[in-house]
């Protein structure tokens, strides 16, 4: 059974790996669901890499007009795109081997969108072992919003002036979220936890080197000003909108309060319906139970095990939350409107 585990299933579930989560992970690769899908990776990176050539391309070819600001928002598109591709391959859904998945992620992270994939790689696995658990999941952790009347409670400064109205201010927020994605990187290279940190700086100052020289080669300043708020404010909502559906408004755990592998992963994660268009948006996000469950999945397969893991969550009786992705948007507003409740109450 061990043989079964996807490599990147986290380690205290491969040693524990049998009752419930152990049949359905029988079935799944019964299914042939784990099986690498080279050419769909093939065609995926080169559709993103094509775009955001073209879309460098496209502005060079625009040069100093304020239809360049067009071209910023579908740069933000493309930035987004690169950033999901840098997720699956970290993940190691496109290459088993660690040196080639470390140097395209790097280069499609640090060079191509100025996004530090060691920190996020730190990050993302953290959340992946304990997703929105307080003390361990740090996409849960209070930073400008809290995620529970607890950390409400406990709040200080801004964080506390923010989350009385956090619900309210949480898209205006996602505006600032590619700048804080961008400085994430840059202050996680005096974190000793994350790998190459010289190549991860020199990929990183290096993007930024280029992207603002072009910009302010192409542009008079009060464009290139304008082309970086425009891009990289739609790159931070555009990511925010993807990361945002997946686990926000879902129940979040404390201390000890850690339920078996299966269940931990999918009464925290919410999937998000939808067809082509909402897949390819969301990057296969929308499948996140799917995803947590078996990380290393290639994303078209998420499709497919999503009737299986349905099926099976019924037949043992856990929950398994799907919704639209406007009510999914609902649902994470209503939940921090509810969260920022004694903050209100403490003003009265």
């Amino acid at each position: 059974m061990t043989a079964l585990i996807p490599e990147s299933t986290p380690r205290q579930a491969r040693r524990g790996a049998d009752g419930d989560y152990a049949r359905l992970l029988r079935r799944i690769s019964d299914a042939g669901l784990m099986d690498r899908r080279p050419r769909y990776y093939a065609a995926r990176l080169s559709l993103v890499g094509g775009a955001f050539a073209a879309g460098w391309a496209a502005f060079f070819l625009i040069g100093d007009s304020w239809w360049t600001l067009l071209v910023a928002a579908f740069m933000a598109v493309t930035f987004a795109q690169v950033a999901l591709v840098m997720h699956d391959v970290a993940h190691r859904q496109v290459f088993r081997l660690r040196r080639p998945t470390e140097l395209v992620g790097r280069l499609f992270g640090n060079a191509g969108i100025g996004l530090g994939y060691g920190w996020w790689q730190d990050k993302h696995t953290r959340h992946h072992a304990n997703p929105n658990h307080e003390e361990l999941d740090p996409d849960v952790a209070p930073d400008i919003l809290v995620w529970s009347q607890r950390q409400a409670r406990s709040s200080r400064g801004l964080v506390r002036l923010v989350g009385r109205a956090q619900a309210f201010l949480f898209f205006p927020l996602l505006l600032l979220e590619g700048f804080n994605l961008h400085l994430a990187g840059v202050r996680a290279l005096r974190n000793q936890s994350v790998k190459r940190r010289g190549v991860e700086g020199a990929l990183l100052f290096g993007h930024f080197a280029l992207y603002l020289t072009a910009l302010f080669a192409v542009l008079p300043a009060d464009k290139a000003f304008a082309f970086i708020a425009v891009h990289q404010g739609l790159f931070g909502l555009y990511m925010g909108c993807i990361f945002a559906p997946n686990h926000k408004g879902m129940p979040t755990l404390t201390g000890d309060d850690r339920p078996d592998y299966l269940r931990r992963q999918v009464l925290t994660s919410r999937n998000v319906r939808g067809g082509a268009f909402t897949d390819i948006a969301l990057g296969g996000l929308n499948y996140q139970i799917e995803h947590h469950l078996f990380p290393s999945m290639p994303t078209p397969n998420l499709r497919h095990a999503q009737v299986i893991v349905r099926d099976y969550c019924a037949e043992i009786g856990v929950p398994y939350h799907e919704t639209g992705l406007i009510a999914s948007y609902r649902e994470a507003l209503t939940h921090l409107h509810q969260v920022g409740a004694p903050l209100r109450h403490s003003e009265r």
